[in-house]
């Protein structure tokens, strides 16, 4: 018997797979558990156009992304702080701080999960900051720190 499965199954395949499988087994234990479907020309039909969905989906964000990658991008940031002899900082440069200054600069929210920082931040100057918007999409800002 043709199914398709609703969620992932262990041994068996991912969600969306179309698999064929003993009867037993799809009568006795996918179906029971809300775990396939059978593939009948519906389930295959609303499937596709699941898929298409999901596609179109993906295909917008990642465009979002994008835009938002080249209104950022070669940015720079200054963010002021206090600090002590020799330009060291009293604690240190965060994410969030980082997110915070870029929204406050630029008026976009970055989440501060998608700042990577090469090396934390604890003295005066520029550092390269990379900013993860979507897989396969990265832009570079310049943060600035300076003393207040």
């Amino acid at each position: 018997m043709k199914v398709i499965l609703v969620q992932d199954v262990k041994a068996l395949g991912k969600k969306g797979d179309t698999k064929e499988v003993s009867d037993g087994y799809a009568r006795n234990f996918l179906f029971p558990r809300g775990l396939a479907v059978e593939a009948n020309q519906v389930n295959v039909k609303k499937l596709e156009f699941e898929k298409k969905v999901e596609q179109e989906r993906r295909e917008q964000e990642e465009a979002e992304a994008r835009q938002i990658a080249t209104t950022i991008n070669d940015m720079q940031v200054a963010i002021k702080v206090k600090a002590g002899e020799g330009g060291r900082l009293f604690g240190s440069i965060t994410a969030k701080d980082i997110a915070d200054a870029i929204q406050k600069y630029s008026g976009m929210e970055i989440d501060k999960r998608k700042l990577e920082l090469s090396e934390s931040i604890k003295a005066l100057g520029n550092y390269p900051v990379n900013v993860h918007l979507y897989p396969g999409v990265t832009a570079t800002i310049t943060v600035r720190i300076v003393e207040e």
